[in-house]
């Protein structure tokens, strides 16, 4: 397999297609090829192609056709006519054997996406894949199945990442996370960013503009999706490995929760908004036809395992949140931080966790979620001054996760959002360093913030108030698991620059947890002189 993911990096051909549409709303739609739906003019793969949610038997695979990315309709070229899309997914790379076939539609109800579902196929196999439309054949992408719910693999390694500012710097984190050759992609959040151009500026300078206002409608959410779509990086990695995704804010707007938009004014009606902005996630991202959305919102969380080595939940933090307490932006807490019935996943979700949690027979139970878990003070004398857009601001709810979470035998908390690398311990009490009940590792921004910084010994600027951090860096990067029946291990990844491209990859600090116990260990750093 490895030597097969190393071709993959250097490039292949394309052809693909099978066809079926999720469950839509309203009148039935139309995909009968359309008479005028001639071979495109131009390469329509422009955005690339792609694979997730793998399963013991089937994955996801994703393309949007697309030969002028950045159109103002947000239909990337492709007109109002439906077309055919062919695709073929094989057990070699030079496609000698192919496994399944078949031709889908696609047309502009769904952005001209095509998202199939081929199934019965080898549990824990490698597979290829593309598609073909006339004469114009897609890149080739590398995807697997997930092993049988049986068996207990040796080893998974997963590269975890969130934030991708397309203006703060070039994507070179996500190439060098595919050229770790990862078993499996977790995409925790912010994949895309909002904002008109040149609204938020990086500490090290803009280096690439947005096209277009801040995303308000459909065609605007598209466009913006295609904008990034384009970078060679992304598209490197989307076809490197399956992915498993989850949006946080910045797809939709800036804080938001719930029905409430957060701090944007944008876009008018705020439903509308979310609607649209859903909408064009489902059409851009490798997601089942399951998640394709109803109205205003789509169903987000999920839950998926490796055989009986780990189990995968994957919340949603955005759409069934309470509002935060005391404003979308507040820093310290509030008579309504501490209302009992207020969460962060809708009541529905911390049932469907805690049945998961308790049914779960995997040596390792994970949360893939999007805010910091574990209280984490921001200042480096003021006890109190937290975060009310993460789990500091929804403490009741998080206590009853961490009573779900004493049911599993050895959970993990992976997270994003606040565009610095964390290793991290939750503890019970904040002042009681024998109280942790589950380790937190938060991965840093692929390039939101632009350029960072680090600290000497990798220790937090507000150590002071939280005994409980181990590490931090402020450097962009990810994070590369490797997970085993007997340990986890963590690399923390870093690049430090990209304000240019091409940045290597380095590894600032690893950590691992042994299964049965829920301490953090740190077993390697690089220190800064050797930067």
């Amino acid at each position: 397999m490895e030597t097969s993911r190393r071709v993959l990096l250097k490039g292949g051909l394309v052809a693909a297609g099978v066809t079926f549409l999720p469950g839509m709303t309203g009148p039935p739609l139309d995909f009968r090829p359309s008479a005028a739906a001639g071979t495109p003019r131009e390469n329509p793969f422009a955005l690339g192609v792609a694979s997730g949610d793998p399963s013991p038997d089937g994955f996801v695979l994703w393309t949007r056709l697309a030969q002028l990315p950045l159109a103002d309709d947000g239909q990337g070229g492709m007109g109002d006519a439906v077309r055919q899309v062919e695709w073929q997914v094989a057990t070699d790379r030079r496609f000698r054997r192919v496994v399944r076939r078949g031709v889908v539609s696609t047309g502009p109800e769904i952005g001209h996406s095509v998202h199939l579902e081929p199934s019965g196929l080898e549990p824990d196999r490698e597979y290829w894949y593309r598609f073909r439309v006339g004469r114009h054949l897609s890149p080739v992408g590398r995807t697997s199945t997930a092993p049988s719910p049986a068996v207990v693999p040796a080893a998974l390694s997963v590269a975890f990442a969130s934030c991708a500012q397309w203006e703060h710097g070039y994507f070179t984190a996500y190439r060098r996370m595919a050229e770790d050759q990862p078993d499996l992609v977790l995409h925790l959040g912010d994949y895309l960013y909002e904002y008109d151009p040149g609204f938020e500026p990086a500490k090290s300078g803009n280096v690439r503009e947005h096209r277009g206002p801040e995303t308000a409608t459909l065609a605007d959410y598209r466009r913006r999706h295609a904008q990034y779509k384009t970078d060679e990086d992304l598209q490197l990695l989307h076809r490197t490995a399956p992915w498993v995704a989850v949006f946080d804010d910045h797809e939709v707007t800036d804080n938001w929760a719930g029905d409430r938009p957060g701090s944007s004014t944008v876009g008018g009606p705020f439903d509308q908004r979310r609607g649209a902005a859903l909408r064009a996630y489902w059409e851009n991202m490798p997601l089942r036809r399951s998640a394709f959305p109803q109205g205003t919102g789509m169903t987000a969380n999920r839950r998926f395992g490796w055989g009986q080595l780990a189990t995968f939940h994957v919340l949603d933090t955005r759409q069934h949140r309470d509002p935060q307490a005391c404003g979308p932006d507040a820093m310290g807490t509030c008579d309504e931080t501490w209302v009992p019935e207020r969460s962060i996943l809708g009541a529905p979700q911390e049932a469907w966790l805690d049945a998961g949690l308790r049914e779960s027979a995997a040596t390792w139970d994970v949360l893939g979620q999007q805010v910091p878990f574990g209280r984490l003070e921001l200042s480096p004398v003021e006890i109190g001054r937290l975060s009310m857009d993460s789990w500091d601001g929804y403490p009741s709810c998080r206590e009853r996760v961490i009573g779900s979470l004493a049911q599993a035998t050895n959970p993990v908390v992976l997270t994003g959002d606040v565009h610095d690398a964390f290793a991290t311990e939750v503890w019970a009490d904040h002042e009681d360093p024998d109280s942790v009940v589950v380790p937190e590792l938060i991965c840093t921004s692929v390039t939101s913030n632009g350029d960072g910084e680090d600290s000497p010994d990798g220790s937090y600027k507000w150590a002071r108030t939280n005994p409980q951090v181990q590490f931090w860096n402020d450097l962009r990067g990810y994070v590369s698991l490797r997970f085993t029946p007997e340990v986890l291990t963590a690399d923390y990844r870093s690049l430090p620059f990209v304000r240019a491209p091409g940045a290597p990859a380095f590894t600032r600090a690893s950590f691992a947890v042994e299964a049965g116990s829920p301490r953090l260990h740190q077993t390697g750093a690089l220190p800064l002189a050797d930067l």
